[in-house]
């Protein structure tokens, strides 16, 4: 049997709004740019650092610091990208939505996106919610959040902008009301 999430304490589904989040193109090149980096051929890694910012289709990402592995395998001149791992004041952009959280995994292969550690997710007209871990489906452009956090326990966001901060482990946040005659 399958729980909405909305009834699970601690953990809540955002949808899309009604056309404001389309399928991620997964399969576009991913252009990059950072102060510094440092290529691991052997370990087919690549560290980018300082003021990372990795841009696919109509999505960014930015961070203080970022793993790049790809596998082995070079198609067209270029290594095959599996996962990005981000750190430090990261932020992932998309049409109409912003998520920022201490941490994030983009893993190509599953075309999901897992941020960790005082996660804010703004959506839409002012929609905010809080919590310690964000999942992001990138084929379907659901978003999932509960307040753990595998790294740093009970979440919450820094408190700047606006964002109240999540304690105890629960998800928080604001949603915008129509304006009603």
């Amino acid at each position: 049997m399958r729980i909405p999430a909305l009834l699970v304490p601690g953990l809540i589904a955002v949808s899309p709004l009604a056309g404001a989040q389309q399928r991620h193109d997964t399969n576009a090149p991913i252009d990059f740019g950072a102060d510094h980096i440092e290529l691991r051929d052997k370990a087919n890694r690549g560290v980018l650092s300082g003021n990372v910012s990795v841009k696919q289709a109509e999505m960014t990402l930015n961070a203080a610091r970022m793993t790049v592995t790809y596998v082995g395998q070079v198609v067209g001149g270029n290594p095959q990208v599996s996962r990005l791992d981000a750190s430090g004041g990261v932020t992932v952009r998309r049409p109409d939505q912003t998520a920022k959280s201490q941490y994030a995994i983009y893993d190509l292969n599953r075309r999901v996106i897992t941020m960790l550690g005082g996660v804010s997710l703004t959506q839409g007209g002012g929609n905010t919610v809080n919590g310690g871990r964000l999942t992001i489906n990138l084929d379907t452009g659901r978003a999932v959040i509960d307040g753990s956090s595998v790294a740093g326990g009970s979440g919450g966001a820094t408190g700047t902008g606006g964002v109240t901060p999540s304690r105890g482990g629960r998800v928080t946040g604001t949603f915008s009301v129509p304006q009603r005659n």
